[in-house]
């Protein structure tokens, strides 16, 4: 009994398909945060997706989500707004738990916390110092805790509250973001 060998077509379009899936294996271990990669790597994404205001509202947290553990965003009733963040890159600083988990230290420069229910803002300028817990989830990185509320910068807060404003139609809440927004510009001036 003879075995007919592949054709030249089936052939082409295997190695295609190979290609493709060695690709995207390469590409999805680049974007799953692959643990051979520094975890402090992954925490900046994070932060920095936070602070530009990844987490603002309930559709756009899932730009987030590959760089956590948790499953859904809490709804918060605050913003903290903040300046600037710093994660601590030498590893003495760190808590290493074990070869796959470590806890690194991030200090944030807040400026205050916008509320809300009341929508306002309350200036408070202090730094908040919080472990990050990583862990290696199979074969990435993820943050296990803490879940925070959204630290969002200044001015990204700013342009959201002005583009709520700009899109409520009622006028009472209407009012209430414009009042918001020009507390928000004259503490920026305070602070600059």
């Amino acid at each position: 009994m003879c075995v007919n060998p592949l054709s030249e077509k089936t052939k082409i379009v295997l190695s295609i398909m190979a290609c493709v899936l060695i690709g995207s294996a390469t590409s999805s271990s680049a974007f799953n945060r692959h643990i051979r990669e520094d975890p402090t790597k992954i925490l900046h994404k994070y932060l920095s997706l936070d602070k530009k205001g990844s987490r603002l509202e309930a559709s756009s947290w899932q730009v987030v989500e590959p760089y956590v553990d948790w499953k859904e965003q809490v709804a918060w009733g605050q913003v903290v707004v903040i300046s600037k963040f710093h994660i601590e890159n030498d590893v003495s600083q760190w808590e290493i738990v074990n070869g796959l988990e470590a806890k690194i230290p991030v200090v944030f420069d807040v400026l205050g916390t916008m509320y809300w229910e009341g929508v306002t803002f309350v200036a408070d300028p202090h730094q908040e110092s919080y472990f990050f817990h990583i862990k290696a989830v199979y074969d990435r990185w993820q943050i296990v805790h803490p879940q925070l509320p959204p630290h969002v910068g200044r001015q990204r807060l700013m342009d959201f509250v002005r583009w709520t404003e700009l899109s409520e139609t009622e006028p009472t809440k209407k009012a209430l973001f414009a009042s918001l927004h020009q507390q928000l510009k004259t503490e920026e001036g305070r602070l600059q």
